[in-house]
């Protein structure tokens, strides 16, 4: 019997602070305090040697119930479809017109915050509709 009780979602990415605060407002997730001796990230960031600047950023679930999600500074861009994406449950225990009017809304929330709306997937059962979406850096995640 496997004994990992708990795991961390990784993303690549050209901006990590600016990809984990976009996805903390998606999830309820918080960053972490700044380091000790410094009163914000902003400041660590400016007293970093600027190889070292960004390289890697996290977020947490404030329930602890959730994985934390880390965000790595990669040189590369995004070129194909993601192999693993987040399914966002913002519909979890809805059916019919009131889950869809909440993935809706959660979608135009999203957008503005910067999110791309890719599709909206209407499914015949009450609860298998979803919304293909992408991040700020193009990384695609459902709502359902």
């Amino acid at each position: 019997m496997a004994s990992i009780k708990e795991f961390q979602v990784t993303f690549d990415c050209a901006e990590p602070i600016r990809l984990a605060a976009f996805w903390c407002e998606v999830l309820g997730y918080v960053l972490p305090p700044a380091p000790e001796g410094f009163a914000t990230w902003e400041e660590y960031r400016l007293a970093t040697p600027i190889e070292e600047q960004d390289v890697y950023f996290g977020c947490t679930d404030p329930t602890g119930k959730g994985p934390r999600v880390l965000f790595q500074r990669v040189p590369e861009g995004k070129a194909v479809k993601n192999r693993v994406h987040l399914d966002v449950r913002a519909g979890k225990g809805l059916v019919g017109d009131e889950r869809l009017a909440t993935l809706e809304a959660e979608c135009e929330r999203l957008v503005k915050l910067g999110a791309v709306h890719l599709k909206t997937l209407y499914a015949d059962g009450e609860n298998e509709s979803c919304i293909n979406m992408q991040d700020i850096e193009g990384n695609e995640f459902c709502l359902d």
